[in-house]
């Protein structure tokens, strides 16, 4: 795994594997079940991170609110929630969005262009007090987010366990460059389709060959949910 946080991407999809339907709307087809394993992924973690478009579909992230949770994590030594990490080459984000109102600590990564674009974009939008405390410029010398470095980076402040929440993208990205420890992926009994509809892991795609191989660690159902563990097999 090397120096970075140990690495959980939690996701839900339908029986035919699509993560959002072709208009990329909202995922909101989890049950109440789906959405309590999710909070509980989350409330073990020091950092969530998700892409720019997974915030533009729902606006908001996903916070611990159950007491019992936010007890254990109190307990733990960690902080009152995770710190939310929106990553985005471009930095075109809305400062207007309910996400910048929320009661979390709210980082960016991005490229110095997207850094710059972001404080342009929301300079006199929002206040001090609501804006992102940390912007993380991790940079390639192609112009793309440097995921490694960032995540090297990450583990240096105490992040440790970090769940990874979307888009296919990203999480193809860090697939590639081997920096997924384990998957939880909830089935849910729907059919969307679409040939352009998202799936959990987007990105150019692995010959057969060479593709990353999982061991199933668990898995159990709740109703009409199929909830699956896995870790990579390395």
């Amino acid at each position: 795994m090397g120096n970075r946080p140990h690495t959980t991407v939690i996701l839900a999809m339908s029986a035919d594997g699509k993560i959002a339907d072709v208009t990329r709307s909202p995922a909101r087809f989890g049950s109440k079940a789906d959405k309590i394993h999710l909070e509980c992924q989350i409330a073990t973690s020091d950092a969530v991170l998700f892409g720019a478009g997974t915030l533009r579909a729902y606006g908001t992230t996903l916070t611990v609110s159950n007491p019992k949770l936010l007890q254990q994590r109190t307990q733990g030594g960690k902080s009152f929630q995770p710190v939310h990490i929106v990553i985005s080459h471009s930095g075109n984000l809305d400062p207007e969005s309910p996400f910048f109102a929320q009661p979390v600590s709210r980082w960016l990564l991005t490229t110095a262009a997207g850094a710059d674009f972001w404080a342009k974009k929301s300079h006199g939008k929002i206040s001090d007090s609501v804006r992102f405390e940390e912007i993380l410029v991790f940079e390639t010398s192609m112009g793309i987010i440097d995921i490694s470095t960032a995540l090297q980076h990450l583990s240096t402040l105490g992040i440790t366990q970090l769940a990874v929440l979307g888009g296919g993208e990203l999480v193809a990205s860090m697939v590639e460059l081997d920096l997924i420890d384990e998957f939880w992926l909830t089935i849910c009994p729907l059919i969307l389709g679409g040939a352009t509809a998202p799936t959990p892991v987007e990105g150019k795609g692995f010959l057969a060959p060479l593709t990353p191989r999982l061991q199933l660690v668990e898995v159990h159902t709740v109703e009409q949910e199929v909830f699956l563990h896995y870790r990579l097999d390395r």
